[in-house]
């Protein structure tokens, strides 16, 4: 029963957009995996992640990636293949170009590139409101915390190395937290309309969750769909603009169904020769974007 209302068929869609490879055979997710091969050589192998889609297992996750390498490796290659392997993770809303490795020599100097940061990531994302300045580097360190509520859970969080003095407002250096690694991302503003802007990203360092850390609790500009980041202390859907709900054509209530809106858009490996790849945004990432009458610049 396809519901006849453009809206709420779109709402059907992003509903499902996180459960439908949970629910596919291994064999079938190996094959969409590679039909969104971009790109191949004796080394690598780079896929479009697509949407909802964990890197890893864990409880409650039926598919991911790491577990369909062995599958994929055969399909891709031929029935004697070795298993592929993982090189970097991207998160399982994330979207957009991840790098695997044919043999395990390959995924150590690949990591090894990702450590020392030789590898350039380009990310896209639709953010609410309008960063200031429009561009510029967030360099706040992050670390884990539990956060207290009627819902305990971790989530990431800043660690600043400074902050204002109660009594007369002056900057003081504060003593590094020793857990907290240190966070650096690169931002600048594409085009913004409909209480939103999107954004192109370029994390420099590696944290787990940083780029969503940096724009909500940095820049005050969470991502959109990112209900986990859009609030401190509790979890709760995110809370959106009445513009940025007229022109989704959404009402509160069904903010929830927003999927995150983050896409890894180009990498640049230095592997050999330099390679360079690109993933075009996801069908849903377009969708929006018109909606909200965001122009994406021409590259």
């Amino acid at each position: 029963q396809v519901p006849k209302d453009p809206t709420r068929r779109w709402l059907r869609e992003l509903a499902a957009l996180s459960q439908q490879l949970q629910q596919v055979h291994p064999n079938v997710l190996a094959k969409i995996l590679k039909q969104r091969t971009v790109y191949q050589n004796e080394e690598i192998v780079v896929i479009d992640k697509p949407y909802g889609l964990p890197v890893h297992g864990g409880p409650g996750i039926k598919n991911c990636i790491a577990d369909v390498l062995p599958i994929l490796a055969k399909m891709l290659e031929n029935m004697k293949a070795d298993p592929l392997h993982l090189c970097h993770r991207l998160d399982k809303e994330t979207t957009g170009v991840m790098v695997l490795a044919r043999s395990k020599e390959a995924a150590e100097k690949i990591r090894l590139l990702f450590k020392t940061r030789q590898v350039e990531k380009i990310y896209w994302a639709v953010v609410l409101g309008d960063p200031d300045p429009v561009e510029g580097i967030v360099e706040i360190p992050i670390v884990e915390k539990e956060v207290q509520s009627h819902q305990s859970h971790y989530k990431m969080t800043l660690a600043p190395n400074y902050r204002l003095r109660p009594e007369d407002g002056k900057v003081m250096k504060i003593r590094k937290n020793r857990s907290a690694e240190s966070a650096v991302t690169r931002y600048r503003r594409l085009a913004s309309a409909s209480a939103c802007s999107l954004l192109e990203l370029q994390p420099i360092t590696g944290v787990k969750h940083q780029i969503r850390v940096h724009l909500a609790y940095g820049l005050g500009c969470p991502i959109l769909g990112d209900h986990k980041y859009s609030h401190w202390s509790k979890l709760a859907p995110q809370k959106l603009p009445e513009l940025t709900l007229r022109r989704l054509k959404l009402e509160q209530s069904k903010a929830r169904h927003l999927p995150l809106h983050l896409h890894a858009h180009r990498l640049f490996l230095p592997l050999g020769q330099p390679l360079d790849f690109v993933c075009k945004l996801p069908l849903f990432f377009q969708k929006t974007l018109r909606k909200l009458e965001l122009d994406i610049p021409k590259d």
